[in-house]
């Protein structure tokens, strides 16, 4: 199906001027057949350990925003190819919509709680990086020995002190070498180098962080895909930071493209036979 979040419905048409009632394109199947969902309905077929809603978030916002995270973390289990339990990282993530807020930030990811938060009117379009900094983090415990309890496996691997070998584990290692390194291995890639020089222009230190760099290039590359989703992933392909160059040149975001779509549905194989398996037992 192609156009707009699938089925824009009766709630949706009447929640007047909000910003969140604006067409979000998205062009995958109808996950919802047209019919609303909850918030409550995601906690529990994703499994997240909880899901908050401001109060200030009126309840037709609350029902189109409902929909909308529906249809993009749907759409996310799809181009990963995981099961469901892979988009609420085991159960252990927690989302919030229209609570607080950072200042020039439309959507944060909070390692403590890890709690991932989109704005009311402004975190269209970040779900995906977003996501992946909570994978980052929820990764590096897996991926590191010695991670500590707010530690990014892409800001650990530069460090290579107590890296976990396991095949699972190199894909993502090989991900972060393509990202900050050359093709010798030992001088950093033109890449990271060019994310440096702009934030000291800017005076500023930011897209240099290793771990701003992966969430950039893993959110450019499902923006990439096929599968369209805006409210999920928007803004990589033009604007002021691709523009920039802030985001990975085409070669490197096919390269990375590689690791990681690999890296999930690999993941996603091995859960599905470890489910199978016990339920035949």
């Amino acid at each position: 199906m192609s156009g707009k979040s699938s089925a824009i419905t009766r709630t949706e048409q009447s929640a007047g001027h909000s910003r969140l009632s604006r067409p979000y394109f998205r062009n995958g199947p109808p996950h919802r057949s047209g019919a609303d969902v909850s918030f409550g309905d995601i906690v529990k077929i994703f499994g997240f350990q909880s899901i908050c809603i401001g109060r200030w978030v009126t309840p037709a916002e609350q029902q189109i925003a409902a929909n909308l995270f529906f249809d993009a973390l749907c759409d996310l289990q799809l181009l990963l190819a995981v099961p469901a339990q892979v988009i609420s990282l085991n159960e252990s993530l927690s989302l919030t919509f229209g609570i607080g807020g950072r200042p020039g930030s439309c959507a944060y990811y909070q390692p403590q709680g890890r709690i991932l938060a989109l704005a009311k009117n402004a975190g269209g379009g970040s779900l995906a990086h977003e996501w992946f900094h909570a994978f980052d983090h929820y990764i590096a415990g897996k991926m590191f020995a010695d991670a500590k309890a707010q530690s990014f496996a892409s800001a650990l691997w530069l460090k290579h002190d107590s890296y976990v070998p396991h095949r699972l584990n190199d894909y993502l290692a090989r991900a972060f070498q393509l990202l900050y390194l050359d093709e010798t291995g030992l001088d950093e890639s033109e890449f990271f180098r060019h994310c440096r020089r702009y934030d000291q222009m800017q005076q500023q230190y930011y897209y240099a962080m290793p771990e701003e760099m992966a969430a950039r290039a893993f959110e450019q590359m499902l923006e990439r895909q096929q599968l369209k989703n805006s409210f999920l992933v928007s803004g990589c392909l033009k604007g002021p930071a691709a523009k920039a160059g802030l985001y990975p040149a085409t070669v490197l975001s096919e390269q990375l493209q590689r690791c990681w779509l690999d890296y999930f549905a690999l993941l996603g194989q091995a859960l599905q036979h470890q489910s199978s398996a016990g339920l035949s037992k």
